[in-house]
């Protein structure tokens, strides 16, 4: 356990990456950062173990990802209100909440260097670790590692502890699954297009004047808002007209504040009034998706455990 600083910079300089790496496999933010603080504690302790016959990365990953799996196996697939039932056929005030491991949550981004191959917004987009998360836990593995992290079948071999004819058969499987979903699920099949800064504007204008009128006009014909750790997602813009009127006396009096997420997804974190605590607390993360030029899916990611993580304060005056 003789760690000296420079190879614990090793470890560091990984850090990025090896977090988007456990995000990616858990669908969680939370569940990443602990699995890279396990890993550091795992190799800080395995040290004298190691003994260079792969490289210091690969095996920091097999750690990882050996984690990863483990915590894999206790716990259900993450998905997002829209993969769990159908809109809500009455307009009620959403009181039922699933437990947070029930969902996939945002992430900050991971690096400012827009060279870092880890990052690239395709495969951080929510819609992408929500098909991520349909695969054997293994296959998801090999893919992220193969497909976005564009490592070599031998070295991912050596990583999972497979051979790599095995690594090979495991990729093909994940791809034909993904195809498949792709190709049943609509929600699966967009690709998301973020707002542009006028659309943005209008709906920060909109939501913290809470003109409904404007706001219900910003969405697409068949727009939709989730909010989880609510079930309950809304469709059409009737729909989000009686939902938003039910909602006034909680939103009134928001505001946002501009943020990125899911590599440099524009996104919004929304303050609110409370009754219990001076200024405005956090309450939720907007990530909006468009389509025709219109709002088609917010999703308001409702987790004030988020704030911190994104580097946001903890209230706002108001």
């Amino acid at each position: 356990m003789n760690v000296t600083a420079p190879e614990l910079q090793l470890f560091d300089d990984l850090k990025p990456e090896l977090t988007s790496f456990c995000y990616r496999m858990l669908g969680s933010i939370d569940d990443a950062d602990d699995a890279v603080q396990e890993t550091f504690i795992r190799v800080w302790q395995s040290w004298n173990s190691f003994r260079q016959e792969s490289s210091f990365k690969t095996w920091v990953y097999r750690i990882a990802s050996n984690i990863c799996l483990d915590k894999l196996r206790q716990k259900k697939r993450r998905i997002r209100p829209v993969d769990f039932s159908g809109p809500a056929e009455s307009i009620v005030e959403p009181r039922e909440t699933f437990p947070d491991s029930s969902w996939i949550w945002p992430a900050p981004d991971f690096s400012n260097n827009p060279e870092d191959i880890f990052i690239r917004k395709d495969t951080l987009h929510i819609c992408f670790i929500t098909l991520l998360q349909i695969l054997p836990p293994r296959q998801r593995a090999v893919m992220i590692l193969k497909d976005v992290f564009e490592w070599p079948s031998k070295q991912i071999a050596e990583t999972l502890g497979m051979s790599p004819a095995a690594v090979n058969s495991a990729l093909q499987r994940a791809r034909d699954t993904l195809t498949r979903e792709q190709l049943r699920s609509d929600e699966l099949n967009r690709s998301e297009e973020a707002p542009d800064q006028e659309l943005l504007s209008r709906y920060v204008e909109a939501f913290e004047q809470f003109d409904i009128n404007a706001l219900v006009a910003l969405f697409h014909e068949e727009g939709r808002m989730s909010m989880p750790p609510f079930p309950m997602w809304v469709r059409g813009k009737d729909d989000l007209f009686k939902f938003f009127t039910l909602t006034r006396s909680h939103c009134e009096g928001s505001r946002f504040v501009p943020v990125t997420a899911n590599g440099g997804f524009p996104a919004l974190a929304q303050y609110m009034p409370s009754r219990d605590e001076e200024g405005l607390v956090p309450w939720g993360i907007h990530i909006l998706e468009v389509k025709d030029n219109k709002v088609f899916h917010v999703q308001n990611f409702i987790n004030r455990k988020l704030f911190a993580r994104f580097g946001l304060p903890d209230r706002l005056d108001r």
